[in-house]
């Protein structure tokens, strides 16, 4: 906002459009970082038979020897049976584990296992799999990659209990390497999930969700996997994307844990900033805004177990769309319903801060969004009289009052009108309170409004002065980050 000119320091005249150069800048590096941010995991699937209460033994070459052959030869399918399933409790070490791998035809003769007519021969070699595909040493879950074709062929099959096996199996294996998932992409992992996610069992779709995030995750994504390349073999050229919104809608028929796999989904495609306007013509903002309502409509039921599960991926996948270009182009803004959007959200807000701070910033920044560029939701939050709700949320930390400075600034770069809400009011006092702290960004947001509020509402330097604001600015005058602001602010509220 200022400019340096033969060593003096003067504020530039159109100062509302360089603070939002400004502000721009560095949400455009707090959304590099919220993308980066990712959930890569294993997850294990194990059965709570009675035979998993006896003790697992580390088995040696001669016992992994012994329990094949049993599967293999066995005179009986119980026999057969009872020697996969010590293999698979074996399997649960690390130790045994490698012994596994490093055994020659091992692998061989499980996947033949996993191909048998006999369906719990089947499932205990899966199972045996499962066990593997869960090691913490990449080259245990590598080793599984001969059985990877077959996996994806069961995950058409009929037993939902074997197909979500298959599918927390091939979601541990997407993680370990992008040479795993190169052979699962031509293999056809991509239709595969495009036709387990019209599955009635929520088991599976759970499962589908898991394998598909871990998808999402892999450093190729945005290149190899995602885009629509050609129809179905890639992410958005299936049908996957309208399916997973279909799941997000709310309704009777909205699962949670469902819901939290796919939301999660749809926040790592979203990120990808692939073809995020594609997502936008399916209805994703209308869809989001909708689940929006009815997580605050939750918490106002007190039904609110579990809630931040699926909340913060909602809130990260409003906040991204949000800030694509393409918003307006394809009428983004108009899928979602001004002021019971913010009210939601602000229900939303009021529980975090009583439940889960941490999440305060995640809808904090989705409000950002949704009024940096919109007189309407600006207008809704004056309408609504959320701006003392909003300076309650100052004291929680320094980047939640940097967050609400910001949205703010939103606020008060709308012009006089706008203004005309913020002053008199609270917010002169609370801004006083704010330049008592130490932190350059709170600081710098708070300087930033203060510009904005002189500004428009003149008046507002006057009440400033008079309730020693000076004396306030002096305490950061020699702070080099803060210094030019500081001058120029200071300048504006003695001169206008």
């Amino acid at each position: 906002m200022w400019n340096r000119l033969q060593g003096r320091l003067r504020p530039v005249g159109c100062g509302v459009e360089e603070l939002r150069c400004r502000r721009r800048e560095r949400e455009a590096a707090l959304r590099k970082a919220r993308r980066e941010q990712q959930l890569v995991s294993k997850r294990l699937v194990r059965d709570n038979a009675p035979e998993e209460a006896e003790v697992d033994l580390i088995l040696g070459e001669a016992e992994i020897q012994q329990f094949l052959r049993l599967a293999q030869r066995g005179t009986e399918e119980k026999e057969r049976e009872r020697a996969l399933v010590s293999l698979r409790r074996g399997l649960q070490h690390l130790e045994t584990q490698q012994t596994f791998i490093r055994l020659e035809g091992s692998m061989r003769t499980l996947v033949g296992l996993l191909t048998s007519n006999q369906a719990l021969l089947q499932l205990e070699a899966a199972r045996c799999l499962h066990e593997l595909s869960h090691s913490e040493q990449s080259a245990v879950a590598e080793a599984c990659l001969p059985a990877t074709s077959y996996l994806l062929t069961y995950l058409s099959g009929h037993s939902s209990d074997f197909i979500e096996l298959c599918l927390y199996t091939l979601g541990n294996l997407i993680v370990e390497s992008e040479a795993v998932r190169s052979q699962l992409l031509p293999q056809g992992i991509v239709p595969a999930l495009a036709a387990c996610i019209q599955s009635s069992h929520l088991t599976v779709l759970e499962a589908l969700g898991y394998a598909l995030s871990q998808l999402l995750q892999a450093k190729e994504a945005p290149e190899k996997i995602i885009p629509c390349a050609s129809v179905g073999s890639s992410v958005l050229g299936s049908t996957l994307p309208q399916h997973m919104l279909r799941l997000l809608q709310p309704g009777p028929k909205l699962n949670p844990g469902v819901a939290v796999e796919f939301a999660w989904c749809l926040h790592y495609i979203i990120c990808s900033q692939v073809n995020n306007a594609l997502l936008i013509t399916h209805g994703a903002l209308s869809t989001l805004g909708l689940l929006l309502l009815d997580l605050a409509g939750a918490v106002q039921r007190s039904e609110d177990a579990g809630l931040e599960l699926l909340v913060c991926p909602v809130f990260r996948c409003l906040s991204n769309l949000l800030t694509e270009t393409a918003v307006e182009a394809v009428g983004g803004q108009m899928q979602l319903r001004d002021e019971r959007v913010v009210a939601a959200l602000f229900i939303l807000l009021q529980f975090f801060l009583q439940k889960q701070p941490s999440l305060l910033p995640e809808g904090l920044w989705l409000l950002n969004n949704l009024t940096a560029n919109s007189p309407s939701f600006c207008t809704s939050l004056l309408s609504l009289d959320l701006i003392e709700p909003l300076l309650q949320l100052l004291p929680v930390s320094n980047v939640v009052s940097v967050l609400v400075l910001t949205v703010l600034c939103n606020v008060a770069e709308k012009g006089p009108a706008y203004c005309e809400h913020l002053w008199p009011g609270p917010l002169l006092p609370s801004l006083l309170d704010m330049l008592t702290f130490s932190d350059t960004d709170v600081i710098g947001q708070s300087l930033e409004l203060l510009q904005l509020l002189f500004l428009y509402r003149p008046e507002a330097a006057q009440a400033f002065l008079q309730q020693s604001g000076l004396q306030a600015l002096e305490r950061h005058e020699e702070e080099a980050q803060l210094q030019e602001r500081v001058h120029a602010l200071q300048r504006t509220a003695l001169h206008g």
